[in-house]
């Protein structure tokens, strides 16, 4: 009995953090900020996945408190944008500046190391 309480209890957790994705990517707009001379910061994420929606959380603060950031993020199953992004893995973080990719991690959920990667990359 207690396990299915345990399995209930995750069946919630995860679909709380699951409500909070949603796809933002867009060609134009990602084109467009890079153009505009913006740092461009884009995630990757899956329904279920729990250090997707942490990544998220971190990165959702970070747009608001560093200047010239766009921030984009998409579902790892779009394939069209993960082949485009040369993305294979769910909690992929990759950071553009000047028409460039400098920055790419997998499975980065820590405030500190994504903030210093932004950063460094201003």
């Amino acid at each position: 009995m207690k396990g299915f309480f345990v399995f209930i209890f995750c069946i919630f957790a995860f679909s709380a953090n699951s409500l909070e994705k949603k796809s933002t990517f867009n060609k134009e707009l990602f084109n467009k900020a890079q153009s505009e001379g913006k740092l461009v910061v884009v995630s990757s994420w899956t329904k279920y996945c729990s250090s997707c929606a942490s990544q998220m959380k971190v990165l959702n603060k970070a747009k608001n408190e560093f200047d010239n950031i766009e921030y984009f993020t998409f579902e790892i199953t779009n394939k069209e944008v993960a082949k485009l992004l040369n993305v294979q893995y769910q909690t992929t973080l990759l950071i553009f500046k000047d028409n460039k990719e400098i920055y790419r991690s997998i499975g980065e959920t820590s405030r500190e190391k994504i903030y210093k990667a932004i950063k460094s990359s201003i």
